[in-house]
């Protein structure tokens, strides 16, 4: 068997702690020696053992003396650093693991390349690149939080087939259209799961009263953010609001944010768009005919789109590269 194909054992037990290493990178890991897997983990939760701590906990007594002998995958560079746990490249040099095979490099600063000079320099054999672009995509969220200092931002919508978001209301009391069925609702609890923060604008709070939870999915709910002003005793409990966008940025990152889904009208998600600032879209779009109503947001020319047919629902899905 080839590197590669280790590799994308770690990249599926990475997934494992999709919704609860954050705001951790997920992270899988596998010991490989005579050509089988004698140890592997993921990274569960922020806090808890990394990958490489549980992998190499994983392996038999009897096959203890194989680890030197043996070569260690793991789809992102072994931390450096003391933390909240210790540095996963020390215990790796403890333990005589001769190789060791990295996915991408960690372009958090306490580690960004220290983990593999401190395992290079212990004389381990290292390679690093393997899958390089699927280990990276599989932490596009932790990726941008590092490099770009603001939270991955997901924009979700649903639109009729004739384009329009909603019929226009004015008063709470007027019911929106549900564009979405039971099954494609499920979908969008999902993705809320897998993010650290939920945004709608003030008109959407004013008319629609969110509760913006994964009701219909397992995982915890994410930040309840409101962008624009909102009146005194308007604002519900636990959310919290911001007048500017770049200041609701910089402050869900200062906290930790990884990742913010914006689930808002036309105007909040057409100013997300307008500014660049977006790193995902999900469109799903209905069979439904309103008419007239609010005008969907209008995606840029040229973006990376791909279409869905999928829970009795048509999806867009777009990517700005």
């Amino acid at each position: 068997m080839t590197d590669e194909t280790f590799m994308r054992r770690c990249i599926a037990l990475a997934q494992n702690g999709r919704y609860h290493a954050a705001p951790n990178p997920m992270v899988g890991c596998c010991i490989v020696s005579g050509g089988s897997i004698i140890g592997e983990g993921f990274h569960a939760r922020c806090g808890e053992p990394h990958a490489e701590v549980n992998a190499i906990r994983s392996v038999r007594s009897a096959d203890r003396e194989r680890l030197k002998e043996s070569t260690l995958y793991v789809s992102l560079e072994p931390c450096a650093h003391f933390g909240r746990t210790p540095p996963c490249a020390q215990l790796i040099l403890q333990s005589g693991i001769p190789r060791v095979v990295v996915g991408c490099t960690d372009p958090f600063s306490k580690v960004s390349g220290r983990g593999i000079a401190m395992l290079r320099e212990g004389g381990v054999e290292v390679v690093t690149g393997v899958l390089e672009e699927e280990c990276r995509r599989l932490n596009r969220q932790f990726m941008t939080a590092q490099t770009l200092h603001r939270p991955f931002i997901t924009l979700k919508w649903a639109v009729s087939a004739d384009g329009f978001l909603d019929r226009w209301r004015t008063e709470p009391d007027e019911a929106p259209t549900h564009l979405s069925n039971p099954r494609s609702q499920m979908r969008v609890h999902k993705l809320r799961a897998s993010h650290g923060a939920i945004l709608v604008g003030h008109a959407t709070l004013r008319l629609d009263c969110p509760s913006l939870t994964v009701r219909a999915w397992c995982g915890e709910n994410p930040q309840p953010v409101v962008l624009g002003r909102v009146e005194e005793g308007e604002l519900p409990q636990g959310f919290q609001a911001f007048d500017d966008i770049d200041v609701m940025l910089s402050t869900l990152h200062a906290g930790g944010c990884r990742s913010l889904l914006v689930e808002g009208g036309s105007q909040t998600l057409q100013s997300f768009i307008d500014q660049g600032l977006w790193d995902a879209a999900h469109v799903e779009v209905s069979d439904c005919v309103l008419g007239s109503g609010v005008p969907a947001p209008r995606m840029p020319a040229g973006v990376c789109m791909k279409v869905e047919q999928a829970l009795g629902a048509h999806f867009l899905h777009y990517e700005n590269l």
